[in-house]
């Protein structure tokens, strides 16, 4: 079996016009960096992790971003931070943040909470009715008025 896509790293602005229902690799995911040193391959290890886990609702992922902090700096403790923001097509941006002792499990932690929360979302998208439907259905028939 195949490994899952990775998200691409950038992409140009004239494709980011046109994004929207797209494959996993062209959905764009900016990972910004806060107080922790991270190496080319451990960036692209989080964007392979984000294809594995998000590859699947590509379609409707506008963009993610990852933003990875340690909160305490030097002194130590359960401060490495990750959090991941999705941006999903017509629907309320979806964030999901993970703390723990080592950039590893934080990072592990925010991948598999984003992936059940950007599924909650969309499944409430299939099975919410619109308002347009909801609204007519609702609403009762108006008694004729009979003249006398």
């Amino acid at each position: 079996m195949s490994r899952p896509p990775a998200l691409a790293d950038r992409l140009p602005k004239a494709a980011k016009r046109s994004a929207g229902r797209t494959p996993a690799p062209q959905v764009p995911a900016n990972i910004r960096v806060f107080g922790v040193d991270l190496s080319r391959e451990e960036r692209a290890g989080i964007r392979e992790g984000l294809g594995a886990k998000l590859g699947k609702y590509a379609t409707s992922i506008e963009r993610v971003s990852v933003r990875v902090a340690d909160v305490n700096g030097p002194r130590g403790g359960i401060d490495k931070v990750c959090r991941v923001k999705v941006v999903l097509s017509g629907l309320p941006s979806v964030i999901f943040e993970s703390r723990a002792a080592s950039l590893k499990d934080a990072l592990n932690g925010a991948l598999a909470g984003i992936e059940r929360a950007v599924r909650r979302s969309l499944q409430r998208r299939q099975t919410k009715p619109s308002k347009a439907r909801a609204g007519t259905a609702a609403r009762p028939a108006a008694p004729a008025e009979e003249e006398p």
